[in-house]
């Protein structure tokens, strides 16, 4: 048998959050529900943070109380401080997701603290999530380039990964949030932060901006991740970083892990629906 590869969707929330003009909370929904059909294990659905922020996420309890769940796939949310936290606890999500910066100046930018100060926010909720047999993923931007800091060095990565694993998290995702890593960079990286965690507790996040994002994926399975991030029709970007393209496309990782060998469990005839519905949500229309 093939070896599996999971994905996990991002469309619904890393790839709308990006979007300029507010999407419908019933097209949101429809397009949850056509992913939920493809067999992901796991979507991540919405962003419980403040909406004079990120204002694409303001109806994330909609969204989750629209939706219909499939069982077998767990749906999350992130959440960057107790009181996301708890809304998305009251909106029924299945895991939570927490994000850091391996870059000081993206994460004055994207948080307005500092790396040290953004971790202690996120201790109440891994206490909280703890408390209530919640899992908690966290997220590292900014793992090999920042528009405001440059290079980032691999020990960086490390240093905040670690501190990630000790606050609970059960898993990492690594992202190249702008998408100028490199396998050979990339491999650095990874090498580095495989001194504190294990590659079956990691994910790779590459943004596709210059196209090197299905390249990485492979550094990344050479190193034996299993896990990768992915956004259908290649939505996405991050509204705290300049230059910051899509995501790599499900439809398009989906396919050269195929090619590869691997197996993602997918239903593809479902897959491309799903990713023809996101491509059209593309500069804020409705479906």
């Amino acid at each position: 048998m093939a070896e599996r590869v999971e994905i996990v969707e991002m469309a619904p929330r890393d790839g709308l959050q990006n979007e300029a003009g507010f999407i419908a909370t019933p097209a949101k929904i429809a397009l949850v529900d056509a992913l939920s059909q493809v067999g992901f294990p796991r979507i991540e659905v919405a962003s419980f943070v403040s909406p004079k922020w990120v204002p694409q996420m303001a109806d994330g309890a909609a969204v989750l109380a629209g939706i219909a769940r499939r069982p077998g796939t767990r749906y999350a949310a992130l959440t960057p401080n107790l009181q996301g936290f708890q809304a998305a606890l009251a909106a029924g999500v299945d895991e939570v997701a927490i994000f850091a910066s391996a870059s000081e100046g993206f994460s004055r930018a994207n948080l307005n603290c500092t790396i040290a100060e953004s971790l202690a926010r996120f201790a109440p909720v891994l206490q909280a999530a703890q408390a209530g047999l919640v899992p908690v993923r966290g997220y590292v931007s900014m793992v090999t380039d920042c528009p405001f800091d440059g290079p980032i060095a691999p020990a960086q990565v490390a240093r905040v990964v670690a501190a990630l694993r000790d606050l609970g998290c059960y898993e990492v995702s690594l992202g190249d949030t702008v998408g100028q890593g490199d396998p050979e960079r990339v491999t650095a990286m990874l090498r580095a932060v495989l001194n504190e965690m294990p590659p079956e507790r990691l994910a790779g996040h590459f943004h596709d901006t210059a196209g090197r994002a299905l390249e990485n994926v492979e550094a990344g399975l050479a190193l034996g991740l299993r896990v990768f991030d992915a956004a259908a029709g290649g939505l996405g970007g991050c509204p705290y970083a300049p230059g910051a393209a899509g995501n790599v496309a499900t439809e398009k990782l989906a396919a050269r892990l195929m090619a590869l060998g691997y197996d993602t469990g997918l239903d593809p005839a479902a897959l491309a629906r799903a990713a023809a519905r996101a491509r059209r949500m593309k500069g804020g229309q409705d479906v």
